[in-house]
């Protein structure tokens, strides 16, 4: 998939307030400060679409962005540490398990994991919470570009070992990126390409 036009919509912290177009969406979610922003501007091929930031929380509201005309890329505020009050946590929370359980558009969350850290308990208890609540999703881990290869392979592999061991048959489907390099760009965009086929082809079945 070739992105060629990238168009902020709206941010908000209310799901009923989301867009009501039947386009597919797509939720990038992630621990605070695991380099969301950066990940989403290298596959759109823009330098500011999403907000960059060295301070931890700073993604607060539901951000939509269009993209082809035909599917949105929605940022999500990060979960776990954020530099705010405990009062606006839960609210952080709430919108944002709101959105994962009512939105209809929603065809594959995309959890967002820093590759440089070994399995931490926030992002397996999140993602436990995606597969109780039956919402499809993959891993994409970041920073491939900070460790060696062969951490990388040992890293991912303790995620397996740890899901495995939380009654997980198998590893979801996970890709591995770099926002510096591009690394895993091509590959991410052709997995939401293929998915995107198959929604639009139920679609037209109605």
């Amino acid at each position: 998939m070739k992105i060629t036009t990238a168009e902020f919509i709206i941010s908000n912290s209310d799901v009923s307030k989301c867009p009501t177009e039947r386009l597919p969406e797509y939720a990038f979610i992630g621990r605070s400060n695991v380099g969301k922003s950066s990940l989403i501007n290298m596959i759109t091929n823009h330098k500011n679409l999403a907000k960059t930031s060295g301070k931890p929380g700073k993604t607060q509201l539901i951000n939509h962005f269009k993209i082809n005309s035909n599917w949105f890329l929605v940022d999500l505020p990060g979960y776990g540490y954020a530099r705010v009050s405990k009062k606006t946590k839960e609210v952080f929370q709430e919108f944002i398990t709101d959105y994962f359980e009512t939105r209809e558009q929603l065809v594959c969350a995309f959890v967002l994991i820093d590759i440089r850290l070994e399995a931490q308990k926030i992002d397996i208890e999140f993602i436990e919470y995606l597969g109780e609540s039956e919402i499809p999703f993959c891993i994409v881990f970041t920073k491939a570009d900070k460790i060696s290869k062969t951490k990388i392979d040992s890293h991912v592999a303790a995620y397996k070992k740890q899901l495995i061991a939380h009654n997980w048959e198998e590893m979801p489907p996970y890709f591995v990126t770099s926002a510096t390099e591009g690394t895993g760009k091509d590959t991410l965009l052709n997995y939401i390409e293929e998915i995107n086929v198959e929604v639009y082809k139920d679609l037209n079945e109605f």
